[in-house]
């Protein structure tokens, strides 16, 4: 079982784990033995409230197709385990990042000592500027 939150968890059952062969270059090992895992997770289908469920879904996040499925493929390490370990990882941090709200911004107004002196520095840097042309006598 995966844990989310304290209450929230992902029964085992819910996920679709299959070892695949990996990608790339890496000799025998590669050709030979099957170390990649593809775990697939249908969201609407799973366990997770109704308000996690609402927010996966409406993610635009690659790893989730249109039907609401998670296809989430680990294939950094040498073994399955390992690989396993990895893609449950990478969906409980999928889960966990979806349900975080952002703080919200309060617009502000500079003070009006900051716009008097933002107003000066351009005075200045004009007067400077005005000052490097042609002298007339």
């Amino acid at each position: 079982m995966v844990q989310i939150s304290k209450t929230v968890i992902i029964p085992d059952d819910q996920l679709e784990l299959s070892a695949i062969r990996s990608q790339g270059a890496g000799g025998q090992n590669v050709n030979k033995v099957a170390t990649a895992i593809h775990l697939r997770f249908d969201i609407k289908a799973s366990s997770l409230p109704n308000y996690y469920k609402d927010i996966l879904l409406q993610l635009s996040d690659r790893r989730i197709t249109k039907d609401g499925v998670v296809v989430i493929k680990a294939q950094e390490h040498r073994s399955q385990e390992q690989n396993r370990e990895e893609a449950i990882k990478r969906l409980q941090e999928l889960v966990r990042s979806a349900i975080i709200v952002p703080k919200l911004r309060k617009a502000s107004q500079p003070s009006r000592n900051s716009q008097k002196r933002r107003l000066d520095s351009k005075t200045k840097r004009s007067q400077i500027k005005a000052n490097r042309g042609n002298i007339t006598e």
